[in-house]
């Protein structure tokens, strides 16, 4: 079963300190946690994002798309990483999930959310996905079998 973990701040933190020095022991905490889920053999992906400044959104209205400049949500809803875990439960996603260090700003909050995998989806479903997409949905099925 795959699980993202994502990390956002709690309402209550302060944004990081852009000149703040920065926390090699802290940084290394996180690296380790990193090492010991790959070691383990669970982590599937890792990676902090940067700012929503930095980035762009686009929306449908009226069946169009196109590119808004804002308003955007405040930084505290905005996710600042997360992790792609492959483990046999829920309770395994969230024990993972209860190591993980924290500490940089944007990570107080952890939401664990499963993965959609074939066994979600009805038949049907899978036929036109199979249809559709033949090389995406051989790759999605291959990366879901254990």
């Amino acid at each position: 079963m795959r699980f993202i973990i994502t990390a956002r701040p709690a309402d209550e933190s302060k944004a990081p300190d852009g000149n703040a020095p920065f926390d090699e022991t802290l940084f290394t905490a996180y690296m380790r946690f990193n090492e010991e889920m790959n070691t383990a053999g669970v982590l599937v992906a890792s990676e902090g994002l940067n700012p929503g400044g930095q980035g762009a959104r686009i929306e449908v209205r009226g069946g169009r798309r196109s590119l808004v400049d804002g308003p955007f949500a405040e930084s505290k809803e905005l996710v600042g990483g997360f992790y792609i875990v492959d483990v046999k439960s829920r309770d395994e996603a969230i024990e993972w999930a209860l190591r993980c260090p924290s500490g940089l700003g944007f990570d107080d909050v952890l939401e664990i959310r499963q993965l959609t995998g074939e066994a979600d989806l009805p038949p049907d479903i899978l036929a036109l996905i199979k249809a559709a997409a033949p090389t995406w949905s051989a790759a999605f099925l291959r990366s879901r079998a254990h």
